[in-house]
Parts: structure tokens; C-alpha cells; sequence
């Protein structure tokens, strides 16, 4: 059902989840997708323990056959050249979810989910959080119910260490995006805990 489908693949600052992400990228293209990157501010400036900037975005190159977008003048087009049939936050943090849920748009990525949602199509939310079950529950509860969002299914990815901690299931992003292309929710949205 994804084969052939067009997908802003947008990446924002969860660091440690930056594997896995490229990994989720490396899964839809195998599927039959045709993935283009989308880099936050951060993502694409910053080096941290987990991954160099340089190896994130030659990584996203070198998976999706395409230069990523890193400027909010370059993410701007999405939307009025109906570019993709759908875009993924992967990861989505915290900072993203508030910033989705009071429609503020300072990065490449928000501007690329704003642009996008004008066109009545899915954007797709992987969350990766530390305050999900606090500061940030009130945004997710927020998005959960307006239109065009949904969730890859997410749930305490440590409870005794980071009680508050919220991250979803990567490789649910395919089934996620299908049921998203259809209209629809992808069920559970809330996973058992670790």
C-alpha cells in the first residue's frame, strides 16, 4: 500500500533516537517509498555523543537518495506544490509537540508540517520525550484530537528510571502511515510500558 508514496521524512532533536530514526527511513524506503529528509535547525547543526550532523545528514542521503531540507525558505513549497502524500516527525519531541499544538513555525520541520497540513493530508507524530507523562502530556492530548494527526503508538520506554518518559514504537511507522493514508488512527495509540 506505500509503494510509490511521496514522504517528508522530518528529524528533530531527540539525539539518542537518531539511529532508530534512520533506521525508520531505511524501513519505508524498503517498502517501497520515496522518502525525503527534513532536518530541524538542530538536527542539522549540531553534533552530539549519540551522532555527528555530518553523519546524520549523509546518512539521510545516502537512504533516501535525496538532499535533505534544512531551511524554513526550503520547506515552505511543500505545501503549495502538494509535494508529499504525507510527512513523519520522527522524532517528535517535546519541544515539537508544543510548538505543533500553539501552531508556531521556527524550523525547517515546522514550517514543512504547517505547509503541509494546508493541503487536508496526514502528518504523522513519533514521539521521543522526557516529560510526556508532564509538561508535554497536555500537547499530545491537544494533537490527538485535531484533524490530519496521528500518532505512531507510544508508551514509558523506562518507568522506574524516567517515569515521565514517553517514546514510540519506530518500527510501527509503516502501519502507522498506512492507516494514516486511509483516514484512520493506527490501534492501540498506547503501548504497555517498559
Amino acid at each position: 500500500m506505500l509503494e510509490g508514496m511521496r514522504v517528508g521524512f522530518a528529524v528533530t532533536g531527540s539525539f539518542c533516537t537518531h539511529r532508530a530514526s534512520l533506521q525508520a527511513m531505511e524501513d519505508l524506503v524498503k517498502q517501497g517509498v520515496d522518502v525525503y529528509p527534513i532536518l530541524s535547525y538542530n538536527s542539522s547543526e549540531m553534533s552530539t555523543r549519540f551522532m555527528a550532523n555530518t553523519e546524520l545528514i549523509e546518512r539521510s542521503i545516502a537512504i533516501s537518495g535525496h538532499e535533505p531540507i534544512c531551511t524554513i525558505k526550503d520547506a515552505e513549497p511543500i505545501g503549495p506544490k502538494k509535494l508529499f502524500d504525507a510527512v513523519v516527525i520522527v522524532p517528535c519531541t517535546g519541544n515539537t509537540l508544543a510548538k505543533l499544538a500553539n501552531s508556531i513555525t521556527d524550523t525547517p520541520v515546522l514550517m514543512a508540517a504547517k505547509s503541509h497540513l494546508r493541503n487536508n493530508r496526514p502528518l504523522i507524530l513519533a514521539v521521543s520525550t522526557n516529560d510526556g507523562l508532564s509538561g508535554s502530556a497536555k500537547n499530545i492530548g491537544l494533537l490527538l484530537s485535531m484533524k490530519n494527526y496521528y500518532f505512531v503508538p507510544f508508551g514509558q520506554d523506562d518507568c522506574v528510571r524516567k517515569p515521565f518518559s514517553l517514546v514510540a514504537d519506530f518500527g510501527l511507522l509503516g502501519e502507522t502511515l498506512s492507516a494514516a493514508l486511509a483516514g484512520k488512527q493506527l490501534q492501540p495509540v498506547l503501548l504497555p510500558g517498559k
